[in-house]
C-alpha cells in the first residue's frame, strides 16, 4: 500500500495566498521526511478553494526540493491548456527528476477558466478526448502532427522525448481523474489508471473499478495491464489521540474554507450549480476517510483497500488550516499509521 498526501493549497478564512502556498510547500517537504510515497498537487483558477493555478509548476519546485518522493498533479486541467505544452512539461519533469513525476489530468468543470484562457465551453463538453489522445501521442511517439477538430498542425519532433534516457519506463505515468461512467470508459479504453474523488465511498469506488476492468477488457487491453493498474483514491486524513478530537478539528476549520472556496466558482455559461452544505460535506468526509486515532486510520485505509482493490491513496492533510497542525498530522501519518499498513 502506498500512501501520499493530496495538497490543495487551500486558503482558509483570514489567510492570504502566500500563507496557503507556504503551507502547501512545507507539507510536501514534511511528507518526504515522514516516509510518505507521493505528493499530489491540485490546480484551481480564480478561487480560494485552492491557490495553486499550475500544478506542474509547483511540481517542478517540489521535485527540486526533494530527493525520493513521487510528485504528481491531481490534476492538470486539459481543456484550458494545450496538450502539447502539457506533454512537453511532463516530459521535462520526468527526465530531470529521474522518473519521479506523475501526470494526473482531468476535464475540470464548466468554469469561467474556459473563457479566460480562450478554450470555450466546447473544449470542456466535447473536446476532452481529443486533448487526451494528443497528449498521449506526444508522450509516446518520436514526432507528432494533428488534424482534429481543435488541434491542427504539421508534424513536429518531440523534444525532449520522455523515454530517451530512462530504460525502465516509456514516459511519465498518466492518471485520469474519473467522476462518471463516461470518464471511466475513457480511462479504461486507453489503459490509464483512475484518480477517484474523495466525495464517494468504498462501494461506489469498487463499482467504478469493476466498470473500468469491464471496459478495458472490452477494448482489448492486455490482461496483465488490467491487473496491474494502480488506481488512486483521494480522501481526507486527520489524526488525533481520540476520534472526536480529529473530527472536531475538521468540522471547525473545513466548513469555512469550503463555503468561501466553493461559492467563488463561476460557471462560464451561467448554468445553475448544486451547492453542498459545507458542514454536512465535512461530516461526510469524516465518515468516509481515515479520521481519528492512528489505529483507526490504518484500519480504514486497509478496509478501503480490501473492498476496492485500491493500493494508492492521496490524502488531504491540511484540513486544520494551520501550518504547525498540518506538519504534525503528516508526521503522525508517517510514524504512527504507515507501520500498520502492509
Amino acid at each position: 500500500m502506498r500512501v501520499g498526501s493530496f495538497v490543495l493549497a487551500a486558503q482558509f478564512p483570514g489567510q492570504g495566498h502566500g500563507e496557503a502556498l507556504h503551507r502547501a510547500v512545507r507539507s510536501a517537504e514534511v511528507a518526504e521526511e515522514a516516509g510518505l510515497d507521493a505528493v499530489w498537487l491540485a490546480e484551481h483558477h480564480f478561487v480560494p478553494y485552492g491557490t495553486c493555478p499550475s500544478a506542474i509548476t509547483l511540481a517542478a519546485l517540489l521535485l527540486g526540493r526533494t530527493r525520493r518522493i513521487r510528485v504528481g498533479t491531481a490534476v492538470s486541467v486539459l481543456p484550458a491548456q494545450h496538450p502539447v505544452a502539457v506533454g512537453e512539461q511532463a516530459a521535462l519533469l520526468h527526465l530531470t527528476s529521474g522518473g519521479r513525476f506523475s501526470l494526473g489530468v482531468g476535464r475540470g468543470g464548466p468554469w469561467v477558466d474556459l473563457e479566460v484562457f480562450g478554450a470555450g465551453l466546447s473544449a470542456y463538453e466535447e473536446g476532452f478526448p481529443e486533448s487526451l489522445d494528443l497528449l498521449m501521442r506526444w508522450l509516446g511517439e518520436p514526432s507528432v502532427g494533428a488534424d482534429g477538430e481543435r488541434f491542427r498542425f504539421r508534424e513536429v519532433p518531440v523534444v525532449p522525448r520522455p523515454s530517451e534516457s530512462l530504460t525502465d519506463t516509456a514516459g511519465p505515468e498518466v492518471v485520469l481523474a474519473c467522476t462518471s461512467p463516461a470518464s471511466v470508459r475513457l480511462a479504461a479504453e486507453r489503459g490509464l489508471p483512475m484518480l477517484l474523488g474523495m466525495h464517494v465511498g468504498d462501494e461506489e469506488k469498487a463499482e467504478m473499478i469493476a466498470l473500468w476492468r469491464y471496459r478495458a477488457r472490452e477494448a482489448g487491453r492486455p490482461e496483465d495491464e488490467i491487473r496491474a493498474a494502480a488506481h488512486v483514491s483521494a480522501g481526507v486524513c486527520q489524526i488525533a489521540d481520540r476520534r472526536t478530537d480529529a473530527v472536531e478539528t475538521l468540522t471547525k476549520a473545513m466548513p469555512g474554507w469550503l463555503k468561501q472556496g466553493l461559492d467563488a466558482h463561476v460557471t462560464v455559461d451561467g448554468r445553475a450549480r448544486m451547492m453542498r452544505d459545507p458542514l454536512a460535506y465535512t461530516e461526510l468526509l469524516c465518515g468516509l476517510h481515515p479520521v481519528g486515532t492512528p489505529r483507526l486510520c490504518a484500519d480504514r485505509l486497509s478496509a478501503t483497500s480490501e473492498r476496492t482493490g485500491i493500493s494508492r491513496f492521496a490524502l488531504v492533510v491540511e484540513g486544520s488550516g494551520d501550518l504547525a497542525a498540518t506538519e504534525e498530522n503528516v508526521r503522525r501519518l508517517g510514524a504512527e499509521v504507515l507501520p500498520h499498513l502492509s
